[in-house]
């Protein structure tokens, strides 16, 4: 009810009677999810002192100084759940593997606490880990509708499509998680059905961005809810954890509307050739300006590369993509087309060795030859690391008389990453009381910092963290109080988890200095050396133009063998650790190389 003044009127001689209590009416729960770290007002013009509230746990286990595998635990009490599960790609320091995981042993250990887990949208380093984490936890999965029909195809892939709960949830729309709850908020990215998210806990309200950027003038007309980041500030945020990804670019990112007036002219450009464009083929937006262009220009588009199919049909299936009848042909029809009819789209923008592009560059691709009549577009920009591999496809390219158009040359991408001053817009509407950048390496998350401080937020309230770190809160400070195991899980093949530092270690030993394999045979009853030695070389020298390095080397063994005792000969491991190292200084002295070396000892 509302505050009346309750007192009896009283005279100047009369002493003030005792103060009554006030009265207030009491929120419900969800009120108080919604705007718990706002301040209370019980006096006017006065603030109560603060009081601590129920700690909350923020704990990253990927997308801190990295880029990729993007994943956050929130824990409050007895509840926890988990924000987006992606993967990394492998560095070249990792050879053989596939991709790379966050560490789930946090997880998997409070498995009995986890409500569910909320995903922010469908790219691999948020979605890509997923998967892997669901055969070891089943527990209900939320997103929106397009984060949700990608992931059936990766469930589908693993065998768990129809085992596991997967929940749509439209933005604007709050999930319970225990005693969270999670607010889905609209923000626009390089691929649709974006979302931040507002967490309500006892302790405040926490904004996290996902990936995001401020489009006013986006493809499907859904622009970022701005207005609902600034009612959140207004209220009262606790913390603001903001993607960092282009925090060292000054000013705004374009709208994804520009690549559409670019691809325009560049249609006109490349009239009476036939046009490839390798894109990211989760863009579904550059794909349908694509296909806009083609319906203008009367050309058909053909789709190569898996995942490019499997992201554009489930896209289509979901109405996300809006394809004329008959624009779409089957890679089989392309012959009955001459080439001024043809557009291809195709993956291989980051020069992946294995992708359709560079297949096509290497003239290794069996249905796509390139010659001069073709015009290609690569609208993307390198991933930092990728900018070698890009280089030699767009070179291979040229060399087969192509003309190549790439991003530096005219503006064929834009990003979907905000840049400095959508982020200081972030930062202005929210009001965080703390500061949390995420997804990026070190330097991207220290620069979103100092964004922070120009906007006024105290250096004490601006946390750098790193995967692992338990960051913790009462609603009146905010500070790292412990660590959990966090790290990468390599996969390479169907083996997850299987090839770690000491395989990695061997690979890398392998790749650089070859291998060199010692057989000897033994006589196991009078302990004779009856075969041997015999030397393989592999990845080391070519052995038939270095016959007098592996005659000496041969000649060695032979006088290490002679000089073992009875007891050495029969005791192997001290026996192959005598070949070893005597092959190792004399291979070292002669080449200054170190190859792998292998003993082999045959029993006969």
């Amino acid at each position: 009810m509302n505050e009346k003044d309750i007192s009896p009127k009283t005279n100047k001689n009369t002493p003030p009677p005792a103060q009554k209590k006030r009265y207030y009416k009491k929120k419900s729960p969800a009120e108080n999810s919604q705007d718990s770290s706002a301040p209370d007002i019980t006096k006017k013009g006065r603030k109560p002192k603060e009081t601590k509230h129920t700690p909350v746990k923020i704990i990253p286990l990927g997308g801190l100084n990295e880029i990729g595998k993007n994943m956050t635990v929130f824990e409050c009490s007895n509840d926890m759940f988990i924000l987006d599960c992606g993967l990394a790609f492998p560095d070249a320091d990792m050879p053989g593997v596939d991709i790379v995981i966050p560490d789930f042993t946090y997880v998997e250990r409070n498995a009995d606490k986890i409500r569910g887990i909320v995903i922010t949208h469908g790219h691999e380093d948020h979605i890509g880990g997923l998967a892997y984490l669901l055969k070891k936890i089943n527990v209900p999965v939320y997103a929106t509708r397009l984060t949700i029909g990608l992931i059936e195809g990766k469930l589908s892939e693993q065998g768990l499509l129809g085992k596991v709960s997967l929940n749509v949830v439209e933005p604007k729309k709050t999930i319970r998680m225990g005693c969270m709850a999670v607010e889905f908020i609209k923000v626009n990215h390089s691929i649709p059905d974006s979302v931040g998210m507002a967490i309500h806990t006892p302790a405040g309200v926490i904004v996290h961005t996902g990936d995001f950027k401020v489009d006013y003038s986006p493809i499907d007309g859904k622009i970022i809810d701005l207005a609902r980041f600034g009612e959140l500030g207004n209220k009262g945020v606790l913390a603001l954890m903001a993607d960092s990804t282009n925090a060292e670019r000054p000013g705004y990112t374009h709208s994804e509307r520009t690549v559409g007036e670019s691809f325009d002219r560049l249609f006109k450009k490349g009239e009476g050739k036939r046009i490839i464009i390798a894109t990211f083929s989760s863009n579904i937006h550059r794909v349908q300006q694509i296909i806009n262009c083609a319906q203008r220009y009367g050309r058909k588009v053909a789709i190569f590369g898996r995942s490019m199919v499997n992201v554009i049909n489930t896209a289509i299936e979901l109405g996300y993509l809006k394809v004329p009848e008959g624009i779409l042909i089957d890679i089989e029809m392309m012959s009955n087309y001459n080439n001024e009819q043809i557009v291809l789209i195709t993956t291989g923008s980051q020069g992946e060795p294995m992708s359709a592009l560079t297949r096509m560059a290497m003239n290794d691709h069996r249905k796509v030859v390139i010659t001069p009549m073709d015009f290609i577009i690569i609208s993307a920009t390198p991933i930092p690391g990728n900018e070698k591999f890009v280089t030699r496809v767009v070179n291979e390219l040229m060399k087969s008389g192509a003309e190549v158009v790439y991003e530096a040359m005219y503006e064929v991408h834009v990003s979907g990453h905000a840049c400095q001053e959508e982020l200081k817009l972030m930062l202005a509407l929210t009001k965080p009381k703390f500061f949390i950048p995420v997804h990026g390496e070190y330097k991207h998350l220290k620069k979103h910092g100092d964004l922070a401080l120009q906007m006024g937020i105290p250096e004490n309230n601006v946390i750098i963290a790193e995967i692992g770190n338990v960051i913790e809160t009462d609603g009146l400070s905010m500070k790292i109080v412990s660590q959990v195991p966090s790290g990468r899980i390599l996969v390479d093949g169907l083996g997850v988890g299987d090839v770690g530092s000491i395989v990695l270690r061997d690979r890398k030993h392998l790749a650089q200095d070859g291998l060199i394999i010692i057989v000897i045979g033994i006589e196991r009853s009078t302990n004779e050396v009856v075969a041997g030695p015999d030397i393989i070389s592999r990845g080391f020298v070519y052995v038939r133009e270095s016959e007098e390095l592996i005659i000496q080397a041969k000649n060695l063994l032979s006088t290490t063998l002679a000089h073992c005792s009875y007891s050495e000969l029969r005791e192997w491991n001290t026996l192959k650790g005598k070949m070893r190292d005597a092959l190792s200084d004399y291979i070292y002295q002669k080449t200054k190389r170190s190859p792998m070396i292998l003993p082999i000892i045959m029993e006969t």
